[in-house]
């Protein structure tokens, strides 16, 4: 994770980081934050020291992570700021809730709870029948579902439109790595990318031409009772102070017909 590696930095420089990351210059950030380009340009050389509202002010119109922030804080000699608990602390005992509440409301379609590195955190009773055939190596807790989903040994024999679910898989991890910088999820990239495309995948190339093209990718997962046609959203918890919850996201599974409706009906009632 980037906080593990840059703590030790000056301030200075990890705001300089950001800001590049962001593909914002000194002007535009300094615009944007209601201070002098000559101030924000000693901010980030070291010539002068940031207050704690300061940092905090730069890394909200920096849109920073709540865990980088806290890393940001730090760096200029002040303590973090935001807390981040178990998912089971009894702070949490809401946000919990609402979770359970979530999955369990989406059935008979599947959905999953995420960590910000893919880790399954909690799943509904609709998932479990999508797995079959997979290798229990890679259902094993802690469970990545990106890794799950492209293996050679995962869903990914199974996936109808493979080449377009895995470009769309590696094209929003690719997203989520510029904007948090997280060296977990580059290296998760890297292995992903590297495993073999199933046989016969590349000769799904009509898929792109569905009805669905240019609106949305659709999971398309070949199973015993027909292929079964997904649309996904994603939820996460609006204005979260806790790193925990601000890394949390709900990904859940719609149908994208009829007869997949009707599949899932008789497949989780069974």
């Amino acid at each position: 994770m980037m906080g593990a590696t840059t703590q030790s930095k000056p301030v200075g420089n990890l705001l300089r980081e950001w800001r590049v990351r962001r593909r914002m210059s000194q002007l535009a950030l300094a615009c944007e934050s209601n201070i002098s380009t000559r101030h924000l340009s000693f901010l980030e050389t070291g010539r002068s020291q940031p207050s704690r509202d300061m940092v905090l002010h730069l890394a909200e119109q920096l849109e920073i992570p709540l865990r980088e922030r806290n890393v940001l804080l730090t760096a200029a000699g002040y303590a973090p700021v935001f807390q981040e608990r178990n998912l089971e602390d009894p702070a949490l005992q809401s946000a919990r809730k609402a979770i359970e509440l979530v999955l369990k409301g989406h059935e008979p379609y599947p959905a999953i709870a995420i960590d910000r590195h893919w880790t399954l955190v909690a799943s509904n009773k609709a998932i479990a029948p999508m797995l079959a055939g997979v290798d229990s190596s890679l259902l094993s807790p802690p469970v990545n579902v990106l890794r799950l989903s492209l293996h050679p040994y995962g869903l990914a024999p199974r996936i109808a439109n493979f080449s377009q679910w895995r470009a769309h898989i590696l094209e929003r991890l690719r997203r989520q790595i510029d904007i948090t910088a997280d060296a977990v999820l580059l290296g998760l990239f890297k292995e992903i990318s590297k495993y073999p495309v199933p046989k016969g995948s590349l000769l799904h190339k009509a898929d792109a031409k569905n009805e669905y093209a240019g609106i949305i990718v659709p999971l398309q997962l070949r199973t015993e009772q027909g292929v079964l046609t997904f649309i996904s959203t994603t939820t996460i918890f609006g204005t979260p102070v806790d790193v925990t919850l601000s890394e949390l996201a709900i990904e859940s599974f719609f149908p994208a017909d009829a007869e997949t409706a009707e599949m899932m009906r008789r497949i989780v009632e069974r």
